[in-house]
Formats: C-alpha cells, sequence, structure tokens
C-alpha cells in the first residue's frame, strides 16, 4: 500500500480531535475534581483548548485508568499525524491497512502484528 494521502490523514486527524474531545467531555462530565479544575481556569475556554494545554497532566491523574489510556493513544496517534508517521505499525514499520484505521484511528499496530501480540498475552494468562 502506497502512503497514505493528505486528504485521509486530514479526515483521521479531525477523528481523532472529535474523539478526544468527546473523551474529555465526558470525563468532565462524569468528575467533579475535574470540573474544578476546569472551572479554575482564568479564561474559559471550549473543550478542545482545554484538551491541548497544561491541564492534561492534572486530568490525567485523576481520570480511570481505561480512559487515561486512550487518551494517551488519541495523543500518540496526533503526534505521529504531525511527524508524518501515522499509519505505520509501530513494530513492522509496514502500512496499516485504512480500514483499520477507519474502525480504530489510534491503532499503533498492523493487524499481524496486533494478533501475534495477543496470541502471546493468551499464552502468558494460560
Amino acid at each position: 500500500m502506497k502512503n497514505m494521502d493528505s486528504k485521509f490523514i486530514a479526515e483521521m486527524k479531525a477523528k481523532l480531535l472529535e474523539m478526544k474531545k468527546e473523551l474529555i467531555h465526558n470525563i468532565i462530565q462524569e468528575n467533579e475534581e475535574v470540573m474544578e479544575i476546569v472551572a479554575s481556569q482564568k479564561n474559559p475556554k471550549d473543550i478542545a483548548e482545554l484538551a491541548s494545554d497544561d491541564t492534561d497532566m492534572d486530568i490525567l491523574h485523576i481520570i480511570s485508568e481505561r480512559d487515561k489510556n486512550k487518551l494517551l493513544l488519541i495523543e500518540s496517534a496526533l503526534s505521529r499525524i504531525e511527524n508524518g508517521n501515522y499509519g505505520k505499525c509501530l513494530k513492522s514499520g509496514k502500512q496499516i491497512d485504512k480500514e483499520r484505521l477507519k474502525a480504530i484511528p489510534y491503532v499503533l499496530y498492523c493487524i499481524e502484528v496486533q494478533a501475534e501480540l495477543d496470541r502471546q498475552k493468551r499464552r502468558k494468562r494460560a
């Protein structure tokens, strides 16, 4: 598969930013402590701006591990978009299938590598 086209990358970036915005919004609604951090900000900001500034670390200390991991995966994907490595498997370096990225835009591995990692995880549990 050739490198990702700029239109697809832009679509994935928009999708990731929307996922991030929704996740932060849900976290804020669910967590009173996060609401206090948001309320303490000097200048009111929208959720997307809030998610991008230095309150990220404060919020990360409060939110659940599951939400924290998803937020970090989204941030990592956005960073890979910025540095031109989005859509490449972190282990094999192969291009990740576009359909896989559409389904899970923050995915780290191609399907082959992920399958092997899942097999290894199951063996460790057994």
